[in-house]
């Protein structure tokens, strides 16, 4: 088996057997990774795997990615550091179904794109890092915000508000005043 490689660029034409890859970012590429992300700062990066064919034109790539990343606690600004360990998947598909005019519908893979010509490694591990990120980093020992926003003069709506069947409830509750029965 050969080395994984180290070059960014996948020419997807040209993968017919499992082709291993190894990135691992230097500290100029995280900098500007983290700057790109909004977040303060990417101290370990690895993105490694393979990409095999799928089937006779489609390809598949299978890979994780580790990190070490430290962004702003969402209460405090306090810095919070975290450690990334994800499975990474995505099928590259010559042709993707196209949904009738109208009609929006996830792909049965979600992990599904169109095959481009040639695939920049670089930016599947950038968009797995960004999925991958905790979406409200806490400080330790924070605990969640209550908060909740409505206009002057009215009641903020409330968790039990936002359940599908509260308004029937609050009507059931308070009974008819019109003296009808439904039957």
């Amino acid at each position: 088996m050969a080395a994984p490689s180290d070059d960014p660029i996948v020419r997807c034409y040209s993968v017919h057997e499992p082709l291993d890859f190894k990135l691992t970012p230097d500290g100029d590429a995280r900098l500007a990774l983290a700057r790109d992300l909004g977040i303060r700062s990417i101290k370990k990066l690895s993105f490694a795997g393979q990409i095999l064919p799928h089937g006779t034109r489609d390809l598949r790539l299978e890979a994780t990615i580790g990190a070490t990343v430290a962004q702003d606690c969402v209460v405090t600004g306090d810095p919070v550091t975290t450690r990334i360990d994800e499975k990474v998947e995505r099928l590259y598909l010559t042709e993707l179904p196209e949904p009738d005019e109208g009609e929006i519908e996830m792909p049965e893979d979600e992990n599904a794109d169109p095959m481009p010509i040639s695939l920049d490694l670089r930016d599947v591990m950038a968009e797995a890092l960004a999925l991958a990120l905790p979406p409200w980093p806490r400080a330790d020992g924070v605990a969640p915000v209550d908060l909740s926003v409505t206009e002057p003069g009215k009641e903020p709506m409330t968790d039990d508000d936002a359940k599908p069947f509260a308004a029937l409830k609050s009507l059931r509750d308070t009974g008819s005043d019109d003296g009808s029965s439904q039957g």
